[in-house]
């Protein structure tokens, strides 16, 4: 979880999925791979990190399921960074 490469992408990843725009319909890897100028591949690869960390969940079971927030998954790693974890 701590290895967020230097230019802050997963974080802008987070920043983006909490938005109100986009909070509710939540964000396909296309959509995060067309934002961020990246191949499909590498935006999958940030999602499906940031999913086997419990930070984001999946909707939809057809071919390009969306990504939200977590949001109470969210708020208990806040919580342990700001008691110092």
């Amino acid at each position: 979880m701590l290895r967020t490469p230097a230019d802050g992408t997963r974080l802008r990843i987070l920043a983006w999925l909490g938005e109100p725009d986009t909070a509710g319909r939540g964000l396909t890897a296309g959509d995060v791979a067309a934002c961020l100028g990246v191949p499909r591949t590498a935006a999958l690869a940030h999602l499906r990190l940031l999913t086997s960390l419990g930070l984001l969940r999946l909707t939809g079971q057809d071919e390009d399921p969306r990504y939200h927030r977590d949001e109470i998954r969210l708020a208990e790693v806040t919580q342990l960074f700001e008691k110092g974890w």
